[in-house]
């Protein structure tokens, strides 16, 4: 009951405060790397684009995968924890993922499978079929749906690239009572190279009945072994910092995440990738 209790409490806060639901059975963003650009991620082409921008998969040429976990607020029950597995076959590649948010008393699970293919060396496009379900305790049962998802990516040119992406356009619906559906999310983002070793990202974001959201992120290479990453996101106004770690086809992420009200969240992912540190 005191767990219970506990993320009822957190639920009221997120309310007040108007942070971006962690429940819902929306498409949260997941990832260290994506974490430390404040989740402007969907230009990028890693294993994560699983769970960002299918599309991504498409650059992919070896089998690829990763864990991660987020502790939000430092609370475990509002822990999320999630995979990814990108597998080519043929001209395009195949990505599983799945993620998890919450505990015994309440848990949201989605399960995906992707394809992503690029046409040519200037366009990538992607989707995914998803199965999700959430279950609040033995007394309310369980309820399940699925969703689609469909991604593009262009480059614009050497130094710019442009992103679309679309979440459950048909609204998916997760329960009966009050007719509840998981809400369509569209988002728009752009990346510009400086050099090898610094981009930056921006994003929007616009959920159905929500303000549209902001997101702004660089990331810096100073040595061939080190990534840092900082971000910004808006609606609530919310900081973001990161770093990488390449360890040959090893890569270790860490991000961090501070509300002025509800304080620090930590993030970590590892991925293994026989192409580490060249991600497009």
């Amino acid at each position: 009951m005191r767990k219970l209790l506990s993320v009822a409490f957190c639920a009221i806060f997120i309310a007040v405060f108007q942070l971006p639901t962690i429940a819902g059975n929306e498409n949260q963003p997941v990832g260290a790397r994506s974490a430390g650009l404040a989740n402007a991620s969907l230009t990028l082409s890693d294993v994560w684009s699983v769970h960002h921008n299918q599309a991504g998969l498409g650059s992919i040429r070896k089998i690829s995968a990763g864990v991660y976990y987020e502790s939000r607020f430092l609370m475990p029950e509002l822990g999320i924890s999630a995979g990814a597995l990108a597998i080519p076959i043929g001209k395009g590649t195949f990505g599983l993922s799945f993620r998890s948010f919450g505990y015994q008393a309440y848990k949201e699970n989605k399960i995906g499978l992707a394809y992503g293919r690029a046409f040519g060396d200037f366009l990538s496009i992607g989707m995914q079929l998803n199965f999700q379900s959430a279950v609040f305790s033995e007394f309310y049962g369980s309820s399940s749906t699925f969703t689609a998802e469909i991604g593009a990516i262009y480059k614009a040119g050497k130094k710019v690239t442009l992103a679309a992406h679309l979440f459950n356009p048909n609204q998916s619906r997760i329960a009966e009572f009050d007719d509840e559906r998981i809400p369509s999310v569209i988002r728009f983002g752009a990346r510009y190279l400086f050099s090898s070793q610094v981009f930056v990202v921006a994003e929007v974001e616009n959920a159905l009945y929500q303000k549209p959201v902001l997101r702004g992120g660089l990331e810096y290479r100073p040595i061939d072994i080190l990534y840092v990453r900082a971000g910004i996101s808006g609606n609530p106004m919310n900081s973001n910092f990161g770093f990488g770690l390449q360890m040959k086809k090893f890569q270790l992420d860490f991000a961090g995440a501070f509300h002025q009200v509800l304080g620090f969240t930590p993030k970590i992912s590892l991925t293994f990738n026989p192409t580490a540190g060249n991600e497009k």
